[in-house]
């Protein structure tokens, strides 16, 4: 098997992956990922895939994440970790769908709109 090469994006971060069989590590910009992301909580989002196809320790992942902040990049990273399983083996794209993994969540922040404070907030309004 080759690499894999995949793109996964959340809010403004993008996440680029490379997948190779190995021993199951993870390294995000040239750092072991633990390193990356200290949160517990993000470290099981970027793990939930593996752990949903019961494949965790098959393969070693290279990424490139950039903009955004640290739970926009896990989640990135994990659309893309989940597209490249379902690219390396079809039968996992079923319990991988079911969970939710390979749906880019299309939310972003609303521009701000000129002589507004913020994107929706108003200046307050006097009426006298």
């Amino acid at each position: 098997m080759e690499v894999i090469n995949k793109l996964g994006r959340r809010k403004t971060s993008v996440a680029r992956v490379y997948m190779t069989p190995g021993t199951g590590q993870i390294t995000i910009n040239n750092k072991d990922f633990k390193t990356y992301f200290p949160s517990e909580i993000l470290q099981l989002i970027i793990n939930q895939p593996f752990e949903t196809v019961s494949e965790l320790a098959k393969f070693d992942i290279k990424a490139n994440v950039t903009g955004g902040g640290y739970t926009g990049q896990a989640e990135a990273l994990r659309l893309a970790i989940s597209r490249a399983l379902c690219d390396y083996n079809t039968e996992n794209r079923s319990p991988l769908k079911k969970e939710g993994f390979l749906t880019r969540d299309p939310r972003m922040v609303e521009r701000k709109k000129p002589g507004r404070r913020k994107a929706r907030k108003k200046f307050q309004f006097s009426k006298r």
